[in-house]
């Protein structure tokens, strides 16, 4: 079993347990979002693409009004406790809507569901982010380059079987059905969070000393403190955050440019709703089922071997060389190869790189930043992306000239890829931080952090 988990995953045997419990938590996230997911899509479409594009400003406003309160749970509470009021309210909300969909089914029309819409798209950028929030918390550097793109697996599996069960129990059991098992499975991914919170990978029982567990005692019951709005402060006072925050936009832009892409492509087929659906499920298998491999067999020796720039500068020339095929080819069959691939590396090559870069900073920015970039930065990438390409189209200007603007930003974007993995390996080497306990700072290193 050692040798197995050695050499297909990377994982050392004391390190099984908290990589495993990490993969559960993320296989019921995604499970909890996922099999939601087309509930979500089919109310959000029923007023038009042009619809869509409110929601993504709507989404991007609630967002930013949500952070300070989520700072505000940071800052007041130890970490265990404000991961557990933030998964706990997104479940009570669930409860809420089933609740409403049962006693009150008439209540449910246009103006509910893009209600529904907005707040699935909030509590999608909350859940993820939260997880990944841990994992930088609980991993070092060095494990992260081994872990994530495994522990991604999870969120892959969970992304699959979320759809899947939603399909199966759908009509025996009713819509509002989808939002009780969300729930249940939101309160599993709660008890593993707390499982990988309390286990220490690079450590056994055997090699813990009374210091070790004390330090840990602690930190459990510590709170972060500063403000509400710290998180946002210190993403303009440091420049590796700011770049962190402007990958995330160039990010979300281009994702919005591949979707919106796609829905005006299969609008255009003037299909009806049954063959759209059947459609984009085609899509979101064959692009899970890229992933998963990617994730299983490459991500994590990738990531140890080439290194964090480069695995990050993937996605960007994945991207511009899919905007060259696309104008190319230009066609629905082209798109939906281009999609699957650039899911399929941002999925299982970049977000597990992107997240080991907040390995390296201060406690507090691990979750108030990294909220501010993965919630109000990223939802406003998907405005900017949104509104570019709506007025695009509206000038008549057509898929070459989103490729001028894409594949021109894709080799910005690369840069900045590598940039940020270098600075990374600067403040890592730097503050040796490779060598420290993760979630443990010392003031020194936290100064480091601050002026990167």
């Amino acid at each position: 079993m050692k040798n197995v988990l050695q050499r297909l995953f990377n994982v050392r045997r004391e390190e099984a347990l908290p990589v495993g419990l990490a993969v559960l938590f993320f296989f019921c996230v995604l499970t909890a979002l996922m099999v939601l997911r087309p509930a979500r899509e089919a109310l959000g479409m029923q007023r038009g693409i042009e619809a869509v594009r409110w929601l993504f400003i709507g989404t991007a406003v609630v967002t930013l009004l949500v952070n300070p309160l989520f700072g505000w749970l940071v800052s007041r509470f130890p970490r265990l406790q404000f991961i557990s009021a933030t998964y706990l309210f997104f479940a009570g909300s669930l409860l809420a809507f089933y609740l409403i969909m049962v006693l009150a089914p008439g209540a449910i029309g246009v103006t509910t569901g893009e209600v529904f819409y907005v707040w699935f798209s909030v509590f999608n950028l909350f859940a993820t982010m939260l997880f990944w929030a841990l994992m930088a918390d609980r991993f070092t550097l060095e494990q992260s380059k081994r872990f994530f793109g495994v522990i991604s697996v999870g969120g892959t599996c969970g992304a699959i079987f979320g759809p899947w069960l939603a399909s199966l129990l759908a009509r025996p059991l009713g819509t509002p059905a989808l939002l009780l098992i969300s729930v249940a499975f939101l309160l599993l991914a709660l008890a593993a969070a707390w499982g990988v919170a309390r286990l220490k990978p690079h450590q056994t029982p055997s090699r813990s000393g009374g210091s070790a567990e004390a330090a840990r005692a602690v930190d459990e019951r510590s709170r972060i403190g500063g403000s509400a709005w710290e998180g946002l402060r210190a993403v303009f006072r440091s420049r590796y955050l700011l770049g962190i925050a402007a990958y995330a936009v160039v990010t979300a832009v281009m994702a919005t440019f591949i979707y919106f892409t796609r829905l005006q492509m299969v609008a255009a087929l003037g299909q009806g709703l049954d063959q759209r659906t059947t459609l984009f499920a085609q899509i979101d298998m064959i692009t899970q089922i890229a992933t998963l491999v990617l994730q299983a067999l490459i991500a994590g020796r990738l990531m140890k071997r080439v290194g964090v720039p480069v695995t990050m500068a993937l996605l960007p020339f994945t991207t511009a060389l899919g905007f060259v095929g696309l104008t190319v080819v230009g066609t629905l069959a082209a798109l939906i190869v281009f999609e699957a691939f650039f899911r399929a590396v941002q999925r299982a090559f970049m977000r597990p790189a992107r997240e080991t870069l907040y390995t390296v900073v201060a406690r507090e920015d691990k979750y108030k930043s990294k909220a501010f970039i993965d919630t109000f930065v990223y939802r406003g990438g998907d405005v900017l992306g949104a509104q570019l390409e709506g007025l695009l189209g509206r000038l008549a200007m057509g898929l070459v000239a989103l490729t001028s603007v894409a594949v021109p930003l894709a080799l910005v974007w690369a840069a900045l890829a590598v940039w940020l993995g270098r600075a990374q390996q600067r403040i890592a080497t730097s503050a040796g931080w490779t060598a420290a306990a993760p979630g443990i700072v010392i003031p020194a290193q936290a100064g480091i952090q601050k002026k990167a």
